[in-house]
Protein backbone atom coordinates (compact mmCIF):
# COMPACT_ATOMS: atom_id res chain seq x y z
CA UNK A 1 0.00 0.00 0.00
CA UNK A 2 0.92 3.35 -1.12
CA UNK A 3 -0.88 4.99 1.90
CA UNK A 4 -3.66 4.95 4.02
CA UNK A 5 -6.12 8.08 5.21
CA UNK A 6 -8.26 6.25 7.90
CA UNK A 7 -10.47 3.96 6.10
CA UNK A 8 -9.15 4.93 2.87
CA UNK A 9 -6.50 3.25 0.91
CA UNK A 10 -4.77 4.46 -1.64
CA UNK A 11 -2.31 2.36 -4.12
CA UNK A 12 0.24 3.25 -6.96
CA UNK A 13 -0.16 2.00 -9.83
CA UNK A 14 2.51 2.25 -11.75
CA UNK A 15 2.51 1.79 -15.68
CA UNK A 16 6.40 2.82 -16.88
CA UNK A 17 8.97 5.27 -15.80
CA UNK A 18 11.40 6.81 -19.08
CA UNK A 19 13.34 9.55 -19.79
CA UNK A 20 10.83 11.81 -21.75
CA UNK A 21 12.45 15.28 -23.13
CA UNK A 22 16.06 17.45 -22.64
CA UNK A 23 15.53 19.78 -19.50
CA UNK A 24 15.45 23.06 -21.45
CA UNK A 25 12.70 21.14 -23.84
CA UNK A 26 11.26 20.12 -20.91
CA UNK A 27 11.23 23.51 -18.94
CA UNK A 28 11.35 25.66 -22.00
CA UNK A 29 11.48 28.86 -19.52
CA UNK A 30 14.63 27.38 -17.51
CA UNK A 31 17.14 29.49 -19.02
CA UNK A 32 20.52 28.10 -19.92
CA UNK A 33 22.38 28.86 -16.45
CA UNK A 34 19.27 26.62 -14.69
CA UNK A 35 20.86 22.69 -15.66
CA UNK A 36 22.99 23.08 -12.76
CA UNK A 37 20.36 24.26 -10.27
CA UNK A 38 17.66 21.02 -11.45
CA UNK A 39 20.67 18.55 -11.29
CA UNK A 40 21.69 19.83 -7.26
CA UNK A 41 17.88 20.07 -6.59
CA UNK A 42 16.37 17.01 -8.52
CA UNK A 43 18.95 15.07 -9.35
CA UNK A 44 16.91 11.48 -9.62
CA UNK A 45 14.56 13.04 -12.02
CA UNK A 46 17.80 12.87 -14.58
CA UNK A 47 18.18 10.20 -16.30
CA UNK A 48 22.24 9.43 -16.24
CA UNK A 49 22.41 7.65 -19.37
CA UNK A 50 20.70 10.05 -21.09
CA UNK A 51 20.74 13.23 -19.31
CA UNK A 52 16.71 13.79 -20.31
CA UNK A 53 13.97 14.12 -17.73
CA UNK A 54 12.34 10.94 -15.80
CA UNK A 55 8.58 10.87 -15.36
CA UNK A 56 6.81 8.02 -13.67
CA UNK A 57 3.59 7.35 -15.31
CA UNK A 58 1.31 6.45 -12.72
CA UNK A 59 -2.32 6.36 -11.37
CA UNK A 60 -3.86 6.13 -8.36
CA UNK A 61 -6.57 3.68 -6.72
CA UNK A 62 -8.57 4.67 -3.76
CA UNK A 63 -10.20 2.19 -1.95
CA UNK A 64 -12.81 3.69 -0.26
CA UNK A 65 -14.51 0.99 1.66
CA UNK A 66 -17.55 1.78 -0.44
CA UNK A 67 -16.15 2.31 -3.90
CA UNK A 68 -12.79 1.86 -5.98
CA UNK A 69 -11.64 4.98 -7.56
CA UNK A 70 -9.03 5.11 -10.28
CA UNK A 71 -7.45 8.45 -10.50
CA UNK A 72 -5.66 8.93 -14.01
CA UNK A 73 -5.73 6.18 -16.71
CA UNK A 74 -2.22 6.46 -17.78
CA UNK A 75 -1.06 5.57 -21.25
CA UNK A 76 -2.39 2.50 -21.84
CA UNK A 77 -1.58 -0.07 -24.81
CA UNK A 78 -2.21 0.00 -28.31
CA UNK A 79 -2.67 3.78 -28.54
CA UNK A 80 -1.52 6.19 -30.87
CA UNK A 81 0.82 8.52 -29.68
CA UNK A 82 3.20 11.48 -30.69
CA UNK A 83 5.63 10.29 -28.29
CA UNK A 84 7.41 7.63 -29.95
CA UNK A 85 7.77 5.57 -26.76
CA UNK A 86 4.65 5.65 -26.21
CA UNK A 87 3.31 4.60 -29.50
CA UNK A 88 1.39 1.38 -30.14
CA UNK A 89 2.62 0.25 -26.33
CA UNK A 90 1.97 -3.01 -25.51
CA UNK A 91 2.78 -3.86 -21.87
CA UNK A 92 1.12 -5.62 -18.40
CA UNK A 93 2.79 -3.78 -15.67
CA UNK A 94 -0.53 -1.44 -15.22
CA UNK A 95 -2.88 -4.34 -15.36
CA UNK A 96 -0.57 -6.14 -13.27
CA UNK A 97 -0.19 -3.49 -10.95
CA UNK A 98 -4.27 -3.71 -10.19
CA UNK A 99 -4.10 -7.20 -9.77
CA UNK A 100 -1.97 -6.88 -7.20
CA UNK A 101 -4.04 -4.76 -5.10
CA UNK A 102 -6.74 -7.45 -5.78
CA UNK A 103 -8.81 -5.31 -8.19
CA UNK A 104 -10.49 -6.26 -12.01
CA UNK A 105 -11.49 -4.14 -14.17
CA UNK A 106 -15.12 -4.70 -13.33
CA UNK A 107 -14.49 -4.16 -9.91
CA UNK A 108 -13.08 0.18 -10.37
CA UNK A 109 -16.33 2.17 -9.57
CA UNK A 110 -15.07 5.26 -10.87
CA UNK A 111 -12.44 6.07 -13.11
CA UNK A 112 -11.39 10.17 -12.78
CA UNK A 113 -9.39 11.98 -15.09
CA UNK A 114 -7.12 15.33 -13.61
CA UNK A 115 -7.26 16.17 -17.07
CA UNK A 116 -7.87 14.80 -20.85
CA UNK A 117 -3.86 14.12 -22.47
CA UNK A 118 -2.92 11.29 -23.78
CA UNK A 119 -0.53 9.75 -20.57
CA UNK A 120 -3.88 10.25 -18.78
CA UNK A 121 -6.54 8.99 -20.32
CA UNK A 122 -5.12 5.30 -21.84
CA UNK A 123 -6.35 3.08 -19.97
CA UNK A 124 -9.81 4.55 -20.08
CA UNK A 125 -10.19 1.96 -23.34
CA UNK A 126 -8.55 -1.34 -24.98
CA UNK A 127 -8.86 -2.46 -28.21
CA UNK A 128 -11.39 -5.52 -28.52
CA UNK A 129 -12.54 -7.33 -31.68
CA UNK A 130 -10.74 -3.97 -33.72
CA UNK A 131 -12.86 -1.37 -31.51
CA UNK A 132 -12.23 0.33 -28.70
CA UNK A 133 -14.31 -0.07 -25.52
CA UNK A 134 -14.60 0.82 -21.63
CA UNK A 135 -11.55 -0.53 -20.23
CA UNK A 136 -13.74 -0.91 -16.99
CA UNK A 137 -17.28 -1.79 -17.77
CA UNK A 138 -18.69 -1.28 -14.58
CA UNK A 139 -17.05 2.26 -13.81
CA UNK A 140 -18.48 5.82 -14.34
CA UNK A 141 -15.57 8.11 -15.70
CA UNK A 142 -15.56 11.35 -13.98
CA UNK A 143 -14.19 14.05 -17.66
CA UNK A 144 -13.55 17.49 -16.81
CA UNK A 145 -16.32 19.33 -18.98
CA UNK A 146 -13.98 22.60 -19.92
CA UNK A 147 -11.04 19.68 -20.98
CA UNK A 148 -14.12 17.88 -23.10
CA UNK A 149 -15.22 21.13 -25.03
CA UNK A 150 -11.82 22.30 -26.04
CA UNK A 151 -10.54 19.11 -26.65
CA UNK A 152 -13.94 17.73 -28.18
CA UNK A 153 -14.45 20.59 -30.79
CA UNK A 154 -11.80 19.13 -32.85
CA UNK A 155 -11.14 15.27 -31.35
CA UNK A 156 -7.10 14.13 -32.14
CA UNK A 157 -6.59 10.43 -32.37
CA UNK A 158 -6.09 10.11 -28.74
CA UNK A 159 -9.13 11.43 -27.90
CA UNK A 160 -11.11 9.04 -30.45
CA UNK A 161 -9.02 6.21 -29.20
CA UNK A 162 -9.51 7.17 -25.49
CA UNK A 163 -12.55 9.24 -24.52
CA UNK A 164 -15.32 9.55 -27.26
CA UNK A 165 -15.90 5.60 -27.14
CA UNK A 166 -16.67 5.94 -23.38
CA UNK A 167 -18.75 8.62 -23.74
CA UNK A 168 -20.71 6.38 -26.59
CA UNK A 169 -20.94 3.96 -24.04
CA UNK A 170 -23.02 6.25 -22.10
CA UNK A 171 -20.77 5.87 -18.57
CA UNK A 172 -18.83 10.09 -19.03
CA UNK A 173 -19.48 11.79 -16.28
CA UNK A 174 -18.69 16.12 -17.73
CA UNK A 175 -18.14 17.99 -14.20
CA UNK A 176 -16.52 21.10 -13.13
CA UNK A 177 -14.46 21.65 -10.30
CA UNK A 178 -16.68 22.01 -7.40
CA UNK A 179 -17.49 18.30 -7.64
CA UNK A 180 -16.94 15.89 -4.46
CA UNK A 181 -17.41 11.90 -4.98
CA UNK A 182 -18.29 10.95 -1.13
CA UNK A 183 -17.04 12.53 1.94
CA UNK A 184 -13.72 11.33 0.92
CA UNK A 185 -12.82 12.88 -2.90
CA UNK A 186 -12.87 16.26 -3.84
CA UNK A 187 -11.59 18.67 -6.57
CA UNK A 188 -9.81 21.24 -7.07
CA UNK A 189 -9.57 23.65 -9.80
CA UNK A 190 -5.74 24.01 -11.30
CA UNK A 191 -6.18 24.72 -14.71
CA UNK A 192 -3.65 26.36 -17.25
CA UNK A 193 -1.62 23.17 -18.23
CA UNK A 194 -5.35 21.89 -20.16
CA UNK A 195 -8.65 24.37 -19.35
CA UNK A 196 -10.19 22.10 -17.00
CA UNK A 197 -7.08 20.06 -14.90
CA UNK A 198 -8.24 19.21 -11.83
CA UNK A 199 -5.94 17.79 -8.72
CA UNK A 200 -7.11 15.19 -6.06
CA UNK A 201 -7.86 15.90 -2.76
CA UNK A 202 -8.44 12.97 -0.61
CA UNK A 203 -9.81 13.35 2.69
CA UNK A 204 -10.33 11.69 5.93
CA UNK A 205 -10.40 12.87 10.07
CA UNK A 206 -7.01 11.56 10.00
CA UNK A 207 -5.36 13.69 7.81
CA UNK A 208 -5.73 14.84 3.59
CA UNK A 209 -3.39 14.65 0.70
CA UNK A 210 -3.58 16.07 -2.57
CA UNK A 211 -2.69 14.45 -5.85
CA UNK A 212 -1.46 17.05 -8.53
CA UNK A 213 -2.19 15.64 -12.06
CA UNK A 214 -0.05 17.77 -14.27
CA UNK A 215 -0.36 21.29 -11.50
CA UNK A 216 3.34 20.60 -11.04
CA UNK A 217 5.44 17.83 -13.19
CA UNK A 218 8.22 18.28 -10.85
CA UNK A 219 9.59 18.91 -7.18
CA UNK A 220 11.94 21.51 -8.63
CA UNK A 221 8.78 23.72 -9.44
CA UNK A 222 8.14 24.19 -5.63
CA UNK A 223 11.63 26.53 -5.69
CA UNK A 224 10.95 27.50 -8.94
CA UNK A 225 6.76 27.66 -9.57
CA UNK A 226 7.74 30.34 -12.58
CA UNK A 227 9.53 27.28 -14.58
CA UNK A 228 6.58 26.09 -17.08
CA UNK A 229 6.42 22.90 -18.71
CA UNK A 230 6.49 22.55 -22.32
CA UNK A 231 3.12 21.39 -22.56
CA UNK A 232 1.21 23.67 -20.65
CA UNK A 233 -1.88 25.07 -22.99
CA UNK A 234 -1.56 28.26 -21.06
CA UNK A 235 1.75 29.18 -18.69
CA UNK A 236 0.67 32.18 -17.23
CA UNK A 237 -2.66 30.63 -15.72
CA UNK A 238 -0.71 27.05 -15.21
CA UNK A 239 1.76 29.23 -12.92
CA UNK A 240 -0.96 30.81 -11.00
CA UNK A 241 -2.71 27.53 -10.20
CA UNK A 242 0.56 25.86 -9.04
CA UNK A 243 1.29 28.75 -6.48
CA UNK A 244 -1.68 28.37 -5.38
CA UNK A 245 -1.78 24.87 -5.22
CA UNK A 246 1.77 25.44 -3.12
CA UNK A 247 -0.02 28.12 -1.23
CA UNK A 248 -2.68 25.91 -0.03
CA UNK A 249 -0.50 23.19 1.17
CA UNK A 250 2.58 25.14 2.39
CA UNK A 251 3.48 24.13 6.20
CA UNK A 252 0.38 22.13 6.44
CA UNK A 253 0.34 18.54 7.46
CA UNK A 254 -1.39 17.98 3.98
CA UNK A 255 1.01 15.63 1.37
CA UNK A 256 1.36 16.51 -1.86
CA UNK A 257 1.56 13.49 -4.48
CA UNK A 258 3.02 14.49 -7.72
CA UNK A 259 2.22 12.82 -10.51
CA UNK A 260 5.04 12.80 -12.39
CA UNK A 261 7.79 13.55 -9.54
CA UNK A 262 10.12 11.01 -9.09
CA UNK A 263 9.70 7.65 -6.63
CA UNK A 264 8.52 7.85 -4.32
CA UNK A 265 6.28 11.24 -5.35
CA UNK A 266 5.07 12.73 -1.88
CA UNK A 267 6.02 15.13 0.51
CA UNK A 268 5.49 18.48 1.92
CA UNK A 269 5.56 21.91 0.86
CA UNK A 270 7.35 23.90 2.65
CA UNK A 271 8.14 27.64 3.25
CA UNK A 272 6.23 30.95 2.07
CA UNK A 273 4.81 32.41 -1.08
CA UNK A 274 8.06 34.48 -1.17
CA UNK A 275 9.98 31.04 -1.48
CA UNK A 276 8.54 27.64 -1.68
CA UNK A 277 10.39 24.05 -1.01
CA UNK A 278 10.37 20.50 -1.09
CA UNK A 279 10.67 17.65 1.45
CA UNK A 280 10.06 14.01 0.16
CA UNK A 281 7.91 12.08 2.76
Amino acid sequence: MFLRLGDVEIWRILESIDPFLEPHKFFPGMGEDALEFLRREVPRQLCPRTGKVLIPIQGFLLKTGRHNILIDACVGNDKTCRVKLWNKRSDGRFMAGLQAVGVTPEDVDYVMCTHLHLDHVGWNTRLEDGRWVPTFPNAKYIFPKEDHAHYGADPDTFYQESILPVIAAGQAELVSADHCLGDAVSLIPTPGHTPGHMSVRVSSPEGSVIISGDAIHSPVQCLRPDWHFVYDLDGAQAEKSRRALLELVCETPVRLIGSHFPLPSIGYVTGNSAGFGWREA
